[in-house]
């Protein structure tokens, strides 16, 4: 599947849904989509959504951290939501610490949770 993840501009934030299990290549054109986004809008803030992913695998586990630190980086806040609980497991078993960013268990109150951080 070479479909793209859709990116979605809200007043200063963006917002991500992954709605599949997404293959290695289009997660990391989904990287290199979101960093051209943030730059392109000077968003400071991003919700991933990951409620529809039940799965993760190495590769993508570690392109999502690596996304979050790019993003971050480039001066966006980061807030996930929605992470079922193999993501989580899998996560901290390959070594994918994600203590500094914030998390919620679905998008209104990850979006909640980004206009906090955003605010401090």
């Amino acid at each position: 599947m070479n479909a793209r993840i859709p990116i979605l501009k809200l007043r200063n934030c963006l917002l991500v849904s992954i709605q599949w299990e997404i293959d290695d290549q289009t997660a990391l054109q989904f990287q290199e989509d979101l960093l051209n986004k943030i730059h392109e809008t000077g968003a400071n803030g991003v919700v991933i959504d990951l409620t529809s992913v039940d799965v993760i695998d190495s590769f993508i586990a570690k392109v999502l951290g690596d996304v979050i630190s790019m993003s971050k980086l480039m001066g966006a806040k980061v807030v996930l939501t929605g992470i079922q609980p193999a993501v989580a497991i899998t996560l901290i078993e390959l070594g994918i610490h994600l203590e500094d960013v914030a998390t919620a268990l679905d998008l209104e109150k990850g979006l909640e949770t980004l206009q906090r951080e955003l605010e401090e």
